[in-house]
């Protein structure tokens, strides 16, 4: 029988959580066996999962888990180099140069375990088949409102903590922005088509803002991009790859410029092929902006789990779009699974 087991997630900050009460429920009806460990943190309560018949083990108990047990958390593990006996599901960010990665890649190379990256579950055409996109972008918007706003009184952006939802957000934002008394900014998204940038977008015009939304066609020709120099908040909602574009180069934060906040919302700044050239690091919760300039200044706002601004609807919604995928997991070697072992098998053997 196969055995999933939800692990607490131990990053701080990380209230998110891949599967629901009734997504669980349906994969038991499926014939698999389901445990979850209990947390302090998870936006959705355990009690949900006991009533759907779900084993309950206690947080964080996950190394202790059978052999055979598939491990499924979202963030990433504790980082205290233990060799990886499990298969695990969770964004790993292994794949792209990351010294982390690398790190984690040996810990599975030593266990014997295998990771099933969740940015590694696509389709037939290679799309994702479950994404935390649009709240991404749309949490991720809100924070470089914030910044730019916290710039306007003097200031540089105050810590963030979750939203209790949308609409709370929305409140909270439209205070700040009018506190500024401060003409609106202007917003350029680059991906707008996608769901980090739909989110964004849309995000940015409920709050009463000009966006320009680029997408491949505004951006196929390599750059320069002058136009990103032109708007006072710059959304970066693409993933780095092989090729992309450099939409911000070093040089930026000394150019004439109106830009005042860059928000990477891709965040990946570690990254050789990172499109943003001005920072080196993440930021956090309790220090969104890095100054990157000082006068005029330059903000980058960079968190590298923005969905979790939003807990409840951003597990809700990813929950469902990665459930179909957890239906299919006493069939690993096929499907979307076996396609992530496949890239999981290409990037172990250079490690």
């Amino acid at each position: 029988m196969t055995h999933l087991w939800v692990r607490a997630e131990q990053r701080p900050n990380e209230e998110r959580v891949g599967l629901t009460p009734d997504g669980a429920a349906a994969l038991i009806a499926r014939g698999l066996r389901v445990t979850v460990e209990a947390s302090r943190t998870r936006a959705l309560s355990i009690e949900g999962y006991a009533a759907a018949g779900c084993g309950i083990a206690p947080e964080g108990s996950w190394p202790d888990a059978p052999r055979d047990a598939i491990i499924f958390g979202l963030k990433e593990l504790p980082e205290d180099g233990t060799p990886l006996p499990h298969r695990h599901i969770l964004f790993g960010h292994a794949y792209k140069g990351q010294p982390a990665g690398r790190v984690l890649l040996g810990r599975f190379k030593a266990g014997g375990g295998t990771l099933y990256d969740l940015e590694s579950l696509v389709d037939e055409t290679g799309r994702r088949v479950a994404a935390f996109g649009y709240w991404a972008g749309y949490a991720g918007a809100a924070v470089a409102l914030k910044c730019w706003a916290a710039q306007a009184r003097g200031g540089i952006c105050d810590p963030v903590s979750t939203w209790p939802g949308r609409e709370g957000l929305l409140a909270d934002l439209g205070a700040e922005l009018a506190a500024a008394h401060a003409t609106q900014p202007r917003a350029l998204v680059i991906g707008a088509k996608g769901r980090v940038g739909t989110g964004a977008a849309d995000l940015c015009e409920s709050m009463g803002l000009a966006v320009t939304r680029w997408d491949i066609e505004e951006t196929a020709h390599g750059g320069p991009f002058p136009e990103v120099l032109e708007h006072e908040i710059f959304l970066n909602c693409i993933l780095a790859r092989p090729g992309c574009p450099v939409f911000v180069p070093a040089g930026a934060a000394v150019a004439p410029r109106a830009l005042a906040v860059i928000g990477d919302i891709a965040c990946d700044p570690t990254s050789d092929f990172s499109p943003v050239k001005v920072y080196d690091r993440v930021t956090s919760w309790t220090a969104p902006a890095l100054r990157v300039h000082a006068d005029p200044p330059l903000d980058v706002m960079a968190i590298d789990n923005l969905p979790s601004l939003l807990p409840v609807e951003s597990s809700l919604d990813y929950a469902a779009q990665l459930l179909p995928s957890l239906l299919a997991l006493d069939a690993l070697d096929e499907g979307v699974w076996g396609r992530a072992k496949a890239e999981f098998d290409r990037h172990i053997a250079a490690v």
